[in-house]
């Protein structure tokens, strides 16, 4: 059976201080008893300390060790089996999925949340895997964008200086995902709005930045309007690039506050 590390555990642990995505200050979340467990449980899991196919303590057990009832420990592993990472086998106990046979895109999110280190790593994955399939998006916006697609993303991109950059930005992205007629590409977007939320105030605090995204929503409108799909693209591309770079040199200067788990 597998052991839980007690090293790896602070019963008094606060969720890592986050960037708010709207003004780029940092606030805090004391996390629940359950969250407590689902963060020491993904690292060891993550790390290799607990091995795909190893036993898990048993609850009363694992209760006794994060000093909780047997109610939050199940709902814990209840969260961990819906993200595929654990197996609970009725009259037997619970065992060690392999992470990298799950098909749930929610343990990405749940990686940023283990310690700074893994967070970089995983948010330079996330920012590679969406230079490289947004673009796509913009493509087939361009080719099947409807009248009334462009006269929304009119108003976001050119109509709405009461609202803030980052809020334009957000909206001219759901617009264009809505107007490639694929549910999927709204899908992925949505997933990365939720992954990046933290890191927008970071982003678009630089006066450059914005100013760097003004003239994407100008650009991304001419082109979607003309039908240029090659252009959407490309443009797409380009300004994804840009803020990739951006924030991976803001991180550099003013990396998350180490987390606790």
């Amino acid at each position: 059976m597998a052991q839980i590390g007690r090293t790896n555990y602070d019963a008094n642990a606060t969720k890592p201080m986050m960037i708010n995505h709207e003004d780029g200050h940092r606030s805090a979340r004391r996390p629940r008893a359950h969250e407590r467990i689902i963060r020491v449980l993904l690292q060891q899991i993550f790390r290799g300390e607990l091995a795909a196919g190893a036993k898990l303590p048993t609850e009363r057990r694992l209760a006794r060790t994060f000093e909780v009832n047997r109610a939050t420990v199940r709902e814990a592993l209840r969260y961990l089996e819906n993200l595929d990472l654990v197996a609970i086998r009725q009259g037997d106990g619970a065992y060690v999925r392999n992470f990298l046979e799950s098909g749930s895109l929610q343990i990405a999110k749940d990686l940023m949340q283990i310690d700074a280190d893994m967070q970089q790593t995983i948010l330079t994955a996330l920012m590679e895997v969406r230079r490289n399939n947004i673009p796509e998006v913009a493509y087939a916006a361009a080719l099947r964008r409807t009248t009334d697609h462009l006269r929304q993303l009119e108003q976001a991109a050119l109509r709405r200086p009461d609202l803030s950059v980052m809020e334009r930005d957000r909206r001219i992205h759901h617009i264009i995902a809505r107007a490639s007629g694929n549910i999927l590409y709204v899908l992925l977007i949505n997933f990365f709005e939720d992954c990046f939320n933290a890191f927008g105030g970071l982003y678009f605090e630089e006066t450059r930045n914005r100013r760097r995204s003004e003239t994407f929503h100008r650009e991304i409108f001419e082109a979607i309007a003309q039908q240029n799909a090659g252009q959407a693209r490309a443009i797409m591309r380009d300004v994804l690039q840009y803020a990739e770079t951006a924030v991976l040199e803001a991180l550099r200067r003013r990396p998350p506050a180490r987390f606790q788990g």
